[in-house]
């Protein structure tokens, strides 16, 4: 019975524990960002994401997945604190592909309120003139 009564009590205090550090909730300045017109000689472009937690629990970014391998996004790995920011940092790598207009996408996992969030970046990359 005394097993039974433990564990029951830290049950309760685990789900109490949780609920207590209360909900993240994550705010973009922008989410989008439209590199423009860029030369494929210089096929590298980056751009940030400015987020602030706005919720009153520790925000975690669990994953960020790129729509492909010439996308990487950079986050940060340690949990956001409430009415704290942080940024995204995020690389479009053009070299061997096709000049042209590209559009991609970062899907964010989070612990926050809206669990999945999704960046886009976008472009054109343009012939080099040397070709």
């Amino acid at each position: 019975m005394k097993k039974i009564f433990l564990s029951a009590l830290l049950i309760t205090l685990s789900a109490l524990f949780v609920f207590a550090q209360g909900t993240a909730l994550i705010k973009f300045e922008k989410t989008s960002h439209n590199f423009g017109s860029f030369s494929e000689s210089n096929p590298k472009v980056t751009c940030t994401f400015k987020f602030t937690n706005a919720g009153d629990g520790p925000l975690v970014i669990h994953q960020a997945i790129a729509s492909c391998g010439c996308t990487v996004p950079q986050y940060p790995k340690e949990p956001i604190k409430p009415g704290e920011s942080g940024i995204i940092t995020v690389t479009y790598d053009g070299a061997g592909k096709f000049p042209g207009h590209f559009r991609k996408t970062i899907t964010l996992r989070t612990n926050s309120k809206d669990e999945i969030t999704r960046l886009v970046i976008e472009g054109d990359m343009m012939p080099s003139a040397n070709k």
